[in-house]
């Protein structure tokens, strides 16, 4: 069916597709044509050219002539000659377009056999369309079925209501000839209507059916490509593709029809190359060529003996290089060239990024890690107020950085002597020292230790005496 432009107006009446082919939803944009004379006037005395192109279900396209001089449009829904009955199409092309695809397609625009228009399709012609095309799913699952009863090797891709209904045409592809006598005599007795059978190819399936490539846009045979031509693996040798059937080959099971596109372009550069089996004479050997980049110019060369390391070398210096070996002269070494050729790209100067666009390889270096920041800074200022708590506030004299960090042992201080261990020694005065009135401020709780020292003593005469004590007899 044809998209929301196309769709009918008031009292059913198509109204018309307003976008000369270029519409964008998947009913109007199976081989399309762009209509670029819509918005030109004809000259004087000319008449519109009385063929018009319809299109049918997917792809199917045919030529028919307005013999009644109907006005037509792109997205018209019409009622087309058939035999027997009538079908129903869409019209994709009007005017003198019509005759360019006609010689294309090598059809002759004088034959009077050709197919005619009767009118524009009514509300009941479009019902009774609707109708039928409703029944070609179920038919095709039918029909299927009964083939496989059958045990007839061939697949039944499409199925195509006429437009009363009164006819199907059944598409199936097959790698051989197929005997179908006895299955057309069964859907003719399942179905109750005039059959018909047609065979095509595998790409003529995928132009049919069409999908989504691989490279995520409409297949090309849906869309524009009118013309199968063959495609060989040669085409990927060429272009140095990787012989992957996987990836070479298409939705149909062939090889893509893409590999033909750029491959005159291939073959114009590839005039200039020596042969890929030439064999380079030195005096250190003989070498082989490796690998070549077409647009690049390059050709890659290693020694038979050692041919893990390979040279580079342009296609102007290979060509020199063959030149004397015909004249029976050898180089004397590949790396020679190589050599030049580095110092050629050393000379060239890079272009700098002025535009300031990002690097594509900024995320494939790894992520810096951050400098911590040392805990010790920390601990002193902790180990400062723990110290100073309690005694007064510290005085403010220089910070004397030579003397040694001391921990806090104020928890520590009921455990006995042991904690005498961990006790800083204590340090005599310097003689600059002595003359400053100012104290240092790590020196404001010097006698904090001392007092610390009598308790600890005290505490541990009182135990010896109780231990004492305790051990005297009643």
């Amino acid at each position: 069916m044809a998209c929301s432009n196309c769709s009918s107006g008031k009292d059913g009446q198509p109204k018309g597709c307003k976008n000369n082919g270029t519409c964008g939803t998947d009913g109007c944009n199976k081989l399309t044509v762009f209509d670029w004379l819509s918005n030109m006037s004809l000259p004087s005395g000319q008449t519109v050219f009385d063929c018009v192109e319809v299109r049918f279900k997917n792809s199917r396209k045919e030529f028919f002539r307005n013999t009644g001089n109907v006005t037509l449009s792109i997205g018209d829904v019409v009622a087309t000659e058939s035999s027997p009955g009538h079908d129903i199409g869409i019209v994709t092309l009007t005017g003198e377009l019509v005759k360019v695809q006609m010689k294309k397609k090598k059809v002759s625009w004088e034959d009077e056999n050709l197919p005619k228009i009767y009118r524009k399709a009514s509300q009941k012609d479009i019902e009774i369309w609707q109708t039928a095309r409703t029944r070609e799913a179920d038919v095709q699952k039918r029909s299927r079925e009964l083939a496989i009863a059958l045990n007839l090797q061939m697949k039944i891709s499409d199925v195509e209501f006429q437009g009363d209904g009164s006819k199907a045409t059944f598409y199936y592809t097959a790698e051989d000839r197929v005997d179908f006598r006895q299955l057309i005599k069964d859907m003719a007795r399942a179905f109750s209507i005039r059959i018909e059978m047609r065979q095509i190819g595998f790409r003529q399936e995928a132009a049919r059916l069409g999908g989504i490539g691989s490279c995520g846009r409409e297949l090309c045979c849906s869309t524009w490509l009118t013309d199968f031509r063959s495609v060989n693996t040669a085409a990927a040798r060429y272009q140095q593709l990787s012989l992957n059937p996987q990836k070479l080959a298409g939705q149909c099971g062939k090889l893509k029809c893409c590999l033909n596109y750029e491959l005159d372009t291939y073959l114009d550069a590839l005039n200039n190359f020596p042969k890929a089996d030439v064999k380079l004479f030195t005096e250190k050997g003989r070498a082989a060529c490796q690998k070549i980049d077409i647009f690049k110019g390059l050709m890659w060369f290693a020694y038979e003996e050692a041919s893990m390391h390979w040279h580079k070398l342009t296609v102007e210096q290979v060509n020199e290089i063959i030149e004397q070996n015909t004249n029976k002269r050898r180089v004397a070494s590949l790396e020679e060239y190589a050599s030049e050729l580095m110092e050629e790209v050393a000379t060239k100067i890079d272009f700098e990024n002025v535009v300031g666009q990002d690097s594509l390889t900024r995320f494939d270096q790894p992520k810096k890690k951050k400098k911590r920041k040392p805990r010790n800074s920390n601990q002193n200022n902790r180990n400062k107020n723990q110290n100073s708590g309690g005694q007064g506030a510290p005085s403010k004299g220089p910070k004397n950085q030579n003397q040694p960090k001391k921990n806090s042992n104020n928890s520590n201080a009921g455990k006995g002597s042991s904690n005498n261990q961990n006790k800083p020694k204590k340090q005599t005065p310097s003689a600059e020292n002595k003359g400053n009135n100012h104290t240092p401020k790590n020196n404001s709780g010097g006698n904090a230790p001392k007092k610390k020292r009598r308790n600890n003593n005290n505490r541990n005469s009182k135990n010896n005496n109780n231990n004492k004590n305790a051990k005297k007899p009643d």
